[in-house]
């Protein structure tokens, strides 16, 4: 069954305009070109769409439900032709678990007093590039390093390190931690899209491991007492969890936080959230 763009918008042109010869001055053609179009659906569907008497022409049940579904099918059509030929109606920022951590609330007010022609939505998708990869997104915000042959990107500030360990724990109610202590406990390790990984210790002092495969799994682990975990300082803002405290690593070296995009298919507006979110990190931020 092969049914077309056109012969959508012939049905809804009809209805709109009340007649046949109403419908074909609006789409440009003529009244043979409607008729024939509009029963090459119906061949196509299988259905009646129209009642056609002398004084008025009305969708049947079928085609109210039809007539329905054109109209959602061919705004859908043009919203993605207007967003591939302009990239300007939305721009949807992915993330897998921090977004921009304590300034995130901040990015999304300043967009929109920004740009407000462009409605901003940002996306969690639980992945190494923030959904980028899945199509999830245009761009996203990740903590880890690309894969150089398919994305490009820029960092735009940099996060401390913070341990987070069971409320109850000793270590708790410290100030501070540092590595070379850590290396004694068993960390539990996010394998999909966390941002620690060993290679934080040299090979003879590198702790027992555990892993997890989201972030909300991560926490649960922790706050048990059995594992303690290293994460950016963003995660402290997004997901406070009771039962669980974070303290900064003293000695650790700070995550990039970066923006990716496509590498051969930029979004047009990935300068923009990239200078908005570069400004609002700014050089206060970084330890």
């Amino acid at each position: 069954m092969d049914v077309e763009l056109r012969q959508l918008r012939c049905l809804v042109a009809i209805v709109d305009a009340g007649t046949f010869t109403d419908a074909a001055i609006d789409l440009g053609v003529s009244q043979a070109a409607v008729s024939r179009t509009l029963a090459g659906l119906e061949a196509a569907l299988g259905v009646r769409l129209l009642r056609r008497t002398s004084r008025e022409v009305a969708p049947t049940a079928a085609g109210t439900r039809v007539l329905a579904r054109a109209r959602r099918i061919l705004a859908e059509t043009e919203d993605l032709v207007r967003e591939a030929t302009t990239g300007h109606s939305h721009l949807r920022i992915g993330y897998a678990w921090s977004a921009m951590g304590r300034h995130t609330l901040q990015f999304q007010r300043r967009w929109a007093r920004l740009f407000p022609e462009t409605e901003l939505q940002l996306v969690r998708t639980n992945s190494a590039t923030g959904g980028l990869a899945e199509g999830a997104c245009d761009i996203a915000v990740v903590r880890t390093e690309p894969d150089q042959r398919r994305f490009s990107g820029v960092i735009v500030g940099l996060e401390r390190r913070h341990l987070a360990v069971a409320a109850d724990d000793p270590w708790a109610r410290r100030r501070f931690v540092r590595l070379a202590e850590i290396s004694d406990r068993t960390v539990v390790i996010d394998r999909r899209s966390g941002s620690t990984t060993t290679d934080l210790w040299p090979p003879e002092k590198r702790p027992a491991v555990e892993y997890t495969l989201d972030v909300d799994d991560w926490l649960t682990v922790i706050a048990t007492g059995r594992c303690v975990g290293i994460t950016a300082e963003s995660t402290v803002t997004q997901y406070p969890r009771p039962g669980v405290v974070f303290r900064p690593v003293r000695d650790a070296a700070p995550i990039p936080v970066r923006l990716i995009w496509w590498r051969e298919d930029p979004h047009p507006l990935a300068d923009r959230a990239t200078r908005l979110l570069t400004e609002l990190y700014g050089t206060t931020d970084r330890p």
